[in-house]
């Protein structure tokens, strides 16, 4: 069968759009994410979307590795990449019987809660990094547990390279090296366990490419123009509307 008649042209502007949205974020537009994997699981299905998606990150993390490598900063991948592949983990275990609905509404909770501390710590311009374990933990655990089921990891690790201070190269380059890591990890469970990447998912992302590759060729051009400390604002207003984009799909 032609792989473009499987799906209507409605569904495939849907599908395109998120690819390059895709290639927006990991470009340094962070905090899209949210939006890009809910356009994937409305014409996938929540599930199914992941298979999709994130053969797609990983190319796109690739590329996002090459261009920002220079700036990452390995202590903070060290520090939070072990707690994120435990949440991984966990989210192999409880992935199957989830209640997704439920799931993404208790998550996106989290995501405004966590936010409303961010934005106050803003409020009070306090320079001063969280240094608790604690911190480094539950945001470790909670994006590996939702990348593996949702690839919606993309909002705690914003709240964690935000709180850390990163300047914006830093943040960024970071992340990328992480996302690489915890994404080919995740590979083999969407392949062997939960049977999400096959032939015919491998075909709707070849032809998603030059969409990924426009979107972070043009976020790589946006990114060079924002200021760190507009950037901080731009990823934390990204990660609130995505978070209520989440909480208010059904």
């Amino acid at each position: 069968m032609n792989i473009f008649s499987s799906y209507p042209a409605f569904d495939w502007i849907l599908i395109l759009l998120a690819s390059f949205i895709i290639g927006l974020g990991k470009a340094g537009l962070k905090g899209l994410d949210m939006l890009s994997v809910t356009l994937m699981a409305f014409v996938f299905g929540g599930k199914s979307s992941t298979g999709i998606v994130l053969p797609l990150l990983c190319v796109a993390d690739v590329a996002a590795v090459l261009y920002y490598n220079r700036h990452a900063q390995w202590k903070y991948f060290w520090k939070v990449t072990p707690w994120m592949v435990i949440g991984v983990l966990l989210g192999v275990y409880f992935g199957k019987d989830m209640n997704e609905q439920l799931f993404r509404k208790i998550m996106a909770i989290i995501i405004l809660v966590t936010i409303f501390i961010v934005l106050f710590m803003e409020y009070r311009k306090s320079e001063k990094v969280p240094t608790h374990p604690a911190f480094t933990i539950a945001t470790g655990v909670s994006a590996g547990f939702t990348t593996m089921l949702g690839n919606l990891a993309g909002a705690f690790s914003n709240l964690y390279f935000l709180a850390m201070r990163l300047p914006k190269n830093d943040f960024i380059g970071t992340a990328a090296w992480v996302f690489l890591f915890v994404n080919l990890f995740k590979l083999p469970f969407q392949v062997f366990y939960w049977k999400n990447i096959h032939l015919q998912s491998l075909k709707v992302d070849t032809i998603l490419l030059p969409t990924l590759a426009l979107g972070f060729i043009l976020g790589i051009k946006l990114v060079a123009k924002i200021q760190d400390e507009q950037y901080r604002k731009l990823v934390m207003l990204l990660t609130l509307v995505g978070s209520i984009f989440m909480f208010f799909k059904h």
